[in-house]
């Protein structure tokens, strides 16, 4: 009876394997403003995937710019996809924050404007990870259904905008808002793959002239003419 009530040295070890397992998660486990630490991980691992590309990004690595532990990267995200589709939406929420989503008074001039300030600002890391990205989308299909969910809802704005502007005789409407939004999208998404090309093509001067440029070509035509 007494040897019975003894656990074996497998099952002491093994409970004071679960033990410790649980006290190094208790220990892991990120403490203060949780959504700040993880903007903060995702400030970093943009960082990282646009200075080490995608293949050479690591959790460790992500930890090491953050200045924390791999333990409190895996915190946040599981595994390396995980923190690779939060960077992909992170990024296509500033898009649409530069786009002006949910203010209904952002016209398009305003729109385009903040989105070059963007893309020209002292950091350009947003942007570079952005093309490291998109180059992993076109192997792996469930990112890039990713990609086309939030693509489509970009696009899904920027038409809603055009077609305010039409509606207020601002916009050409001749043109179908949603084929208007294709066209600067693409035109955009051109800008931003020859910036770090040929940045002397894009000095403030001239991207003020390709604005307006812009505005010029989905403005109303003249019937007069």
């Amino acid at each position: 009876m007494a040897r019975q009530s003894i656990p074996s040295t497998r099952t002491a070890a093994r409970t004071a394997a679960r033990r410790a397992g649980s006290g190094a998660r208790r220990r892991g486990r990120p403490v203060g403003d949780r959504e700040a630490k993880r903007a903060g991980l995702l400030k970093a691992a943009i960082a990282v995937i646009a200075q080490e590309g995608l293949a050479g990004a690591s959790l460790r690595k992500v930890a090491q710019r953050a200045g924390c532990t791999t333990g409190a990267v895996a915190y946040y995200f599981a595994n390396k996809e995980a923190m690779v589709v939060a960077v992909a939406e992170n990024l296509f929420d500033q898009f649409d924050a530069q786009l002006g989503r949910g203010e209904d008074r952002v016209d398009v001039g305003v729109g385009l404007q903040r989105w070059f300030d963007w893309i020209d600002s002292d950091d350009p890391t947003p942007w570079q990870a952005g093309f490291q990205l998109l180059a992993h989308a076109r192997r792996e299909p469930a990112f890039a259904a990713l990609y086309r969910r939030r693509y489509a809802r970009y696009r899904a704005a920027l038409t809603a905008i055009l077609a305010r502007g039409q509606s207020r005789g601002a916009i050409r409407d001749d043109i179908a808002a949603d084929l208007l939004a294709d066209q600067l999208s693409a035109m955009g998404d051109g800008w931003m793959m020859l910036l770090p090309i040929e940045p002397d093509r894009f000095r403030p001067a001239r991207v003020r002239a390709l604005l307006d440029a812009t505005l010029t070509m989905i403005a109303p035509p003249d019937r007069g003419r």
